[in-house]
């Protein structure tokens, strides 16, 4: 006997469908401001992104700064304990780190002829692609006539240095002035929203949404940051190991770029195949120190950080590659840092708002 069809399954109830947006001029409106919203933070970087961090950091120091509450330490002198701590630790590690990696830089112009030898298997086809690039230049110089070239002198490199290094100190020095505030301030935010807000139901909203954002997030930098330290500290006792030399630049260099996800872990396997062949005569040691680094992050990447952060929230792994290359090219490298953390805050916010549940669905993994 033929098995019977399903019957069609109701639709679910109002209550528990998502809503979708109904109106194309508000839909139009919103990605209006979307788009104006995206330019000001473009052009409006080296305001804004000091002040992102700094709300970064206080939910990275929430939970230290619960631990000194309850051993009954003022607000005001807790946060300048971890001030002073975590300005003690970028100190101490750039005045480490800054000689090794310069020594490292040096030795690079004498040994890239070594490299070269050792990378022979890639000689041809990088002859190829030189040869197409200069084709390439020769027909576009051919086509462009007889235009004018145009030097732009600038101030040179110790101006450019100088600028990069003082908008940096600028930036630091106004992460650490917010960041303070931010500390001894507690939730002055959401006590002033709560009294703004005309309902009840409103205001119970609000505390909702800002306490899920506060417990995720932070919960979340906690355990990358866990994470990026135990591939740190792989990666330089693997270097150690080895006998490549400087393994606390290694470990830190590896620490900082498991932060930006897929890009940076790929950037710290190549930079240390590239270091592997300028300690090693033997290329097959590079490719296995390389191959170590390579281990670590698949273990951490594809195992354990999922497993512990699943439990909080999912995002979609495409949005997340996506929010990624689109945060770097705003903001660099300070950007690709925080891509996740800014895509993990809107799912949040759009699951609590019920009109941008439908974004928070896409957004969710």
């Amino acid at each position: 006997m033929a098995e019977r069809e399903s019957a069609p399954q109701p639709p679910p109830p109002e209550d528990e469908r998502i809503p979708l947006p109904k109106d194309p001029g508000t839909a139009l409106l919103a990605g209006i401001l979307v788009l104006l919203s995206f330019y000001t933070l473009y052009f409006a970087r080296e305001i804004v992104m000091p002040i992102v961090f700094a709300f970064l950091l206080n939910l990275l120091l929430q939970p230290a700064m619960r631990l000194l509450s309850k051993l009954r330490i003022p607000k005001l002198v807790s946060a300048v304990l971890l001030l002073l701590l975590l300005f003690a630790v970028v100190v101490g590690l750039t005045t480490t780190l800054v000689g090794p990696a310069s020594s490292w830089l040096d030795r690079l112009p004498q040994t890239l002829p070594r490299i070269e030898d050792k990378l022979f298997v890639l000689k041809l086809p990088l002859d190829h692609a030189r040869e197409a690039i200069e084709e390439l230049g020769k027909v576009t110089a051919s086509q462009g006539g007889g235009a004018t070239p145009v030097v732009v002198q600038g101030s040179g490199l110790g101006g450019v240095l100088f600028s990069s290094t003082a908008a940096f100190l600028g930036g630091l020095l106004m992460v650490i002035v917010v960041l303070f505030f931010l500390l001894i301030s507690g939730d002055l935010f959401l006590r002033r929203l709560v009294e703004v807000l005309p309902r009840f139901g409103d205001k119970k909203h609000a505390v909702a949404i800002s306490q899920e954002v506060e417990q995720h997030i932070s919960a979340y930098l906690v355990t990358i940051s866990g994470m990026n330290l135990l591939v740190g500290v792989g990666v330089g006792i693997s270097a150690y190991l080895s006998g490549l030399g400087d393994p606390l630049l290694w470990g830190v260099l590896a620490f900082l770029l498991n932060y930006i996800p897929v890009l940076g872990p790929l950037a710290g396997i190549v930079l240390i195949f590239l270091g592997g062949m300028l300690a090693f005569d033997a290329l097959w040691k590079a490719a296995l120190l390389a191959g170590v680094y390579l281990g670590l992050h698949f273990l951490e990447g594809e195992a354990i950080t999922p497993m512990l952060v699943a439990r909080r929230f999912t995002l979609n792994p495409v949005l997340v590659v996506i929010s990624l290359i689109f945060w770097f090219w705003m903001w660099g490298v300070p950007g690709a840092i925080i891509a996740v953390p800014l895509l993990a805050t809107l799912k949040i916010i759009c699951d609590h708002v019920r009109p941008l549940t439908a974004i928070g669905h896409f957004i969710g993994g």
